[in-house]
């Protein structure tokens, strides 16, 4: 399980330029399959990361599976497996686990479990559309922490937008026929820990630039790695917790193949979301990175609308489009 787009777009700025391609004039007019490579490159990056919420979505509602805990921890064994096969095959160089580094690490991670494991509950109750507008919500969260802890001020138009985000929000869930405060609750908690692990990851880069071999700040597929790998012992207890390891061997999907099909594929496209988004942003500038990552969610939550047979009304699916819009505004003034 690596981390979603909407969370990956908030700390691309912090990370180094990925060396895969370039971002010149050669690499624009480079062509695979008779398409630009840019254009295959964004394409890849938007149907990893589409694809990985509504099969997850998929995982989660359509099996009955009662343990999302145990779920998420094969995700993030399977993520930690592949990113170190992808190193022994010579494909990407990893910071190697040492105490120092794991250590400084593992505050950020204890936020990452928490942010994928709110987002996962999130998701088993409330429709990918609503799942999809809430997110948005964490962006007012992170520009409050911008102000109070960075000291950092935005425009008018920023705001109105984030304004627009959270009117949408609360409309929406006013009149989602399938509301209930468990999913929600889940939905608020989750905007917390993805702007909590925003915020406080741009405060410990420099730390962990400290301790690697590089001196430099992690790279993408060793922060893939080390939150997949260290997330384990963390989901294991909150497995324990909430008493998913009784009866867990018993649970009917468990021999469904139809289930653990869609379990490793979320697990597998979740991973290729590093991949593709590295690939796109060394083709593309942050400014597009991210606003084309914001229009994804228009195609992803009207599928998952459809695909799921999600109820919706006027009043809902106009909340829906406002805080859709709103993202992709925000992405477009903040830019600026």
């Amino acid at each position: 399980m690596t981390i979603s787009k909407e969370e990956n777009e908030e700390t691309q700025i912090l990370m180094p330029k990925p060396s895969i391609g370039s971002n010149n004039g050669s690499a624009m007019g480079k062509h695979i399959f008779g398409l630009p490579s840019v254009l295959v490159a964004g394409l890849c990056y938007c149907a990893a990361s589409g694809s990985m919420v509504l099969l997850n979505k998929h995982a989660l509602a359509s099996f009955g599976f009662g343990a999302p805990t145990a779920l998420l921890c094969f995700q993030c064994a399977l993520a930690a497996i592949l990113v170190k096969l992808c190193e022994l095959v010579g494909f990407v160089k990893l910071q190697p686990l040492k105490p120092d580094l794991v250590a400084v690490w593992f505050p950020v991670n204890l936020i990452f479990v928490g942010m994928i494991g709110t987002s996962f509950y999130a998701l088993k109750e409330v429709g990918v559309g609503m799942v999809t507008v809430w997110k948005n919500l964490s962006n007012v969260v992170t520009a409050c922490g911008d102000v109070f802890i960075y000291k950092r001020t935005y425009t008018w138009q920023v705001w109105g937008c984030l304004g627009l985000m959270l009117v949408s929000a609360v409309a929406g869930a006013s009149t989602d026929s399938r509301f209930t405060w468990l999913g929600y609750s889940w939905q608020i908690a989750n905007c917390f820990f993805t702007s909590a692990y925003a915020l406080y990851l741009r405060s410990v880069m420099d730390k962990v630039s400290e301790h690697t071999t590089n001196k430099q700040k992690m790279d993408e597929f060793s922060m893939v790695y080390y939150n997949n790998l260290l997330s384990i012992p963390p989901i294991l207890v909150a497995m324990w917790f909430f008493g998913e390891f009784e009866g867990l061997f018993d649970e009917p999907a468990l021999r469904n193949p139809s289930f653990l099909l869609v379990s490793a594929m979320g697990g597998i496209i979740g991973f290729a979301i590093s991949f593709s988004s590295l690939w796109y942003l060394s083709q593309t500038t942050a400014t597009i990175y991210s606003l084309v990552g914001a229009l994804n969610k228009i195609p992803v939550a009207v599928v998952g609308m459809m695909a799921f047979a999600e109820p919706t009304n006027p009043k809902n699916l106009t909340s829906i489009i406002i805080g859709l819009g709103a993202g992709v505004l925000f992405t477009r003034v903040k830019s600026k």
